[in-house]
């Protein structure tokens, strides 16, 4: 009779850095599914008819502020993925824990730095089972390319950065001197690490978890103006 409570322990003691094991953070217990609380604005998808949808993969750019009317219902589950401690990375780090505090979300963090390999820790992510899974960091780009196809129930978003054929369950938000793509693709001319002030990465995490919250998924959202 012991050996349930033994491996009990043993499971708790090995996830202990992710999910911890008090019962007011067991994941593995069923949720409501989580909603949008308010609507995007009619610019967000740039869209000469704003009842029409963007194409898969297609490319929206959003009036600014846009998406400012949208926040997670209450219970929103997300995993920050990161890897990498270059400033960009930093302060995309920053921005989603900023506005996982201040939107109430249960947030949890895999730094791939704690797993044995890139696509160990995009694999340790989804077995989080979270709501939305944020990406942080282009070194994630060609595994989240190999996971994210396997894994289509699972919604991700990719900050500052995109996939080169990303699934319907893959959301970007991306500007000029980001957009990294990976897959020996190499850097971008145009990439910038200034580009990324605290003030546009708080402006994507946000107009991200929007659309994937509003079901625009699969779309790459550009924030030249924010």
């Amino acid at each position: 009779m012991r050996r349930p409570l033994l491996a009990a322990a043993a499971l708790c003691a090995a996830t202990a850095l992710l999910t911890g094991c008090g019962s007011g953070d067991d994941w593995s217990r069923p949720h409501p599914s989580p909603s949008a609380v308010g609507e995007l604005g009619a610019g967000f998808l740039g869209l000469a008819d704003p009842s029409a949808s963007p194409a898969p993969e297609a490319t929206v750019t959003p009036r600014p502020g846009s998406w400012s009317g949208v926040r997670p219902s209450r219970g929103y589950r997300v995993v920050l993925l990161t890897a990498g401690t270059d400033r960009p990375t930093r302060t995309l780090v920053a921005a989603v824990r900023a506005w996982a505090e201040r939107e109430d979300v249960e947030l949890r963090t895999v730094d791939a730095a704690d797993s044995p390999d890139l696509l160990t820790a995009a694999d340790s992510a989804v077995a989080l089972r979270a709501d939305l899974v944020i990406s942080a960091g282009n070194d994630l780009i060609d595994p989240l390319a190999t996971v994210t196809p396997n894994h289509l129930a699972q919604q991700f978003l990719v900050v500052g950065a995109e996939l080169a054929e990303p699934t319907h369950n893959v959301t970007a938000v991306d500007w000029t001197g980001a957009s990294f793509r990976g897959e020996g693709l190499g850097m971008s001319s145009t990439y910038a690490p200034a580009s990324f002030t605290p003030a546009r990465c708080a402006a994507a995490v946000r107009a991200g978890t929007a659309a994937a919250l509003s079901g625009r998924t699969g779309i790459v959202v550009w924030l030249d103006t924010f």
